[in-house]
């Protein structure tokens, strides 16, 4: 299933995607694309569902963030060989943590909102992973058991806030719409192999990224369980597991977005965003 939230910020209403292409009114079903509607009998249920005969709504409205209630939005760091590498970083013995704000999620085509004072804003297209059901202490063969779905996230980032100034990186990765989620949350049983997908993205049509999560360093399932050797993994919590390269910061000269730029992003089967580059 492709599952979506659909309307204005703050208003979205849960949705799925129909196999003809309309988009389905689930309100009546659920009350939103979170918490235990993302365990496998929440997912089981909505299977059951006929989605041809759910309301359909209107084209043209507003995609929000494909899944609701998240607390916790991890990142991975470096977790491309090829990035670490254009980053002048050395591939780190175990994976890299980072948070980002819940604060910066917005929804797949929201703008790119380059902060006050910022000279730096990158982009980074990267594969999601949504948390079905809690994980604490698992392993790597229980992982994926644990996982809803995937979809696509842009970890927008402030370079010179990230790496230039006292302190960790969060502050770099949490500004507001630092973190598009979706258009949908592709259910995992969809996606054949997560480690195995097409990931591109363009700026003003030129392409900057194009990789595979073949090149991750650490995969889903590992990242899933060393999450969990730390902290609890609850359903909705989102992990962003890291760039191919082709991020502006790793040009020669380094490259960075302004406003009226356009950013467009996706990974092969989760769809696709597009993101007006606008100055806060």
């Amino acid at each position: 299933m492709k599952l979506l939230r659909y309307g204005p910020a703050g208003a979205e209403r849960p949705a799925l995607l129909h196999v003809d292409g309309t988009i389905r009114d689930l309100t009546d079903v659920v009350d939103d694309i979170g918490g235990a509607v993302l365990s496998d009998a929440g997912l089981a249920k909505l299977r059951g569902v006929d989605a041809a005969s759910l309301p359909i709504m209107a084209e043209g409205g507003r995609y929000g963030a494909c899944v609701a209630g998240t607390g916790k939005f991890i990142c991975i760091g470096l977790n491309y060989a090829d990035h670490a590498a254009e980053s002048g970083m050395a591939v780190p013995p175990e994976p890299v943590i980072f948070m980002k704000a819940t604060s910066a999620i917005c929804g797949p085509n929201d703008p790119v909102i380059i902060p006050r004072g910022s000279e730096k804003t990158d982009w980074e297209v990267e594969l999601g992973v949504v948390i079905g059901t809690k994980a604490k202490y698992v392993s790597q063969a229980d992982a994926m058991a644990h996982v809803a779905g995937y979809c696509v996230i842009n970890d927008v980032s402030e370079r010179a806030f990230q790496t230039e100034r006292a302190g960790q990186w969060t502050k770099g990765k949490s500004c507001d719409n630092f973190g598009q989620i979706g258009p949908y949350l592709v259910t995992r049983d969809e996606v054949a192999d997560p480690q195995n997908l097409s990931m591109w993205l363009t700026v003003n049509g030129k392409t900057m990224q194009n990789g595979s999560t073949k090149t991750m360093v650490y995969g889903v399932a590992h990242v899933v369980s060393y999450l969990s050797q730390f902290m609890t993994l609850h359903p909705g919590d989102v992990i962003s597991t890291g760039t191919p390269p082709g991020v502006g910061m790793g040009m020669k000269p380094p490259t960075y977005l302004r406003a009226g730029d356009v950013v467009e992003l996706g990974i092969e089967g989760l769809g696709q965003q597009r993101q007006d580059v606008i100055a806060d």
